[in-house]
């Protein structure tokens, strides 16, 4: 893997992480406190200079995911809504179920990227194998492609054994979810002519992680040992789902000096 010059980062775009990213009253409803996180990463985001447009990824940790992902939608929709988000990129992201412990109903963070060169592109990438989240009103991309410095980076949002039509496939067979989790994000990677090669971070979720093993077991098949993929146990967004991924990947576009 290349890496980015620190000076071709500065001077191709602006790049701002945070995470950690919390409601302050957490007596207030949850999709008060929702809307507080959103607020809050606004008002980090504008501290630096940048907006919600600018943002390329997020995460988002829901207490109890399964009791008020709706709700949680609601919140997102009504707020990328007010920003105009659906008429540029809308983030990839991850929502999943983890507790905090701060007793806050999320826990949320953000990656934004502001071009300063005209070569810099922030594309959403649509999976060839899953309709858009869009479609069912989940708003978030499938993925998102930042090309910067000479490199592209693809952001896959995470990933679960979703059908084309967008219902919930292989319910509760764990093996099976994960064989097609696995070759939705395959063949999103071969669409912007990469592979698992190309991967640089990864984290697999599992509702049980004692399902962690069959992981491993699929990656041994399919010869994916070198995977830089981390383990966590966290409820996914539909209850008869065992199974996510998230992945990011980076590749030369084109080579060029600073």
């Amino acid at each position: 893997m290349t890496i980015i010059p620190p000076q071709c980062l500065e001077t191709d775009a602006q790049m701002f992480s945070l995470s950690g990213i919390r409601p302050r009253d957490t007596r207030r409803s949850r999709s008060e406190q929702a809307r507080e996180v959103f607020e809050r990463m606004e008002v980090a985001l504008q501290d630096e200079g940048m907006t919600f447009a600018h943002v390329v990824r997020t995460w988002f940790h829901l207490d109890d995911i399964l009791a008020w992902y709706g709700e949680f939608n609601a919140v997102r929709n009504a707020f990328f809504e007010e920003r105009n988000i659906f008429r540029g990129v809308v983030p990839a992201s991850t929502g999943v179920g983890m507790p905090n412990e701060h007793g806050a109903a999320l826990v949320g963070g953000v990656l934004a990227v502001k071009p300063r060169a005209a070569d810099v592109k922030v594309l959403p990438v649509p999976s060839p194998l899953q309709c858009p989240a869009l479609d069912y009103r989940s708003a978030f991309s499938r993925a998102v492609e930042v090309q910067i410095a000479g490199q592209r980076h693809l952001y896959i949002s995470g990933t679960a054994s979703i059908a084309p039509s967008g219902a919930s496939a292989h319910r509760n067979d764990i093996d099976s979810q994960i064989r097609l989790t696995m070759d939705v994000v395959e063949t999103l990677l071969e669409s912007r002519n990469m592979t698992w090669a190309d991967a640089s971070r990864a984290i697999a979720y599992f509702k049980d992680l004692k399902d962690a093993p069959r992981f491993a077991a699929h990656c041994r098949q399919c010869h994916l040992l070198d995977l830089p993929a981390t383990f966590a146990q966290a409820d996914i967004c539909r209850g008869e789902l065992l199974f996510e991924i998230e992945l990011d990947a980076v590749t030369a576009r084109l080579a060029r000096r600073c």
